[in-house]
Parts: C-alpha cells; sequence; structure tokens
C-alpha cells in the first residue's frame, strides 16, 4: 500500500475569536509533528502551517474556510489532524 502524498481538504475556524495567537500555536504545534511540508491558503495568502507568524497573517476571523495542502509521506495523517485540531477549536477554552 502506497502513502497518498497530496492531500488537500478545508478546514473552518470555529473559535469566537478567529485564529489568534493561541489556536496559531496549537496548530503549529500540531503541523510540526509531521514530515509533510503543509500550506494553508486562505483569500490571497498561501503560508507554511508550521509558521506562527505565517498563520497569524492569514488573521482569519470566525467562520473563515482555510484550504490545507500537505505533501510528503504522512500528509494524509497530518491534514486528519489539522481537521480534527479545527473542529475541536484548537482545544482552547474561552
Amino acid at each position: 500500500m502506497t502513502a497518498k502524498t497530496n492531500i488537500k481538504d478545508t478546514l473552518t475556524i470555529l473559535n469566537d475569536k478567529g485564529l489568534h495567537t493561541r489556536p496559531a500555536t496549537e496548530l503549529v504545534k500540531c503541523a510540526s509533528r509531521f514530515k509533510a511540508h503543509i500550506s494553508l491558503i486562505y483569500q490571497d495568502f498561501t503560508v507554511n502551517a508550521k509558521s506562527l507568524l505565517g498563520i497569524l497573517m492569514l488573521a482569519a476571523a470566525r467562520g473563515s474556510k482555510i484550504r490545507v495542502e500537505a505533501d510528503g509521506d504522512d500528509a494524509e495523517d497530518a491534514v486528519e489532524a489539522l481537521l480534527e485540531l479545527a473542529k475541536n477549536k484548537f482545544h482552547i477554552q474561552y
């Protein structure tokens, strides 16, 4: 069985305050566990999911839909983990 290397999906920001520093930090921590190159695409920006400053530049508000693209041996696992993280509001309680 060969691993899928180019995976694409979309996550939705559910946090009331959007993708600010704390959820962005959780996203970077999660993405950094994987070898795959992971990009986040929002509006006209494409950023590395392992870059905190890049993610903060997206300034994604609640309800924003962000495209996730991963390329590499563990790309499928990486995208699934990020989608699950977003679904769980990046484990942040207000």
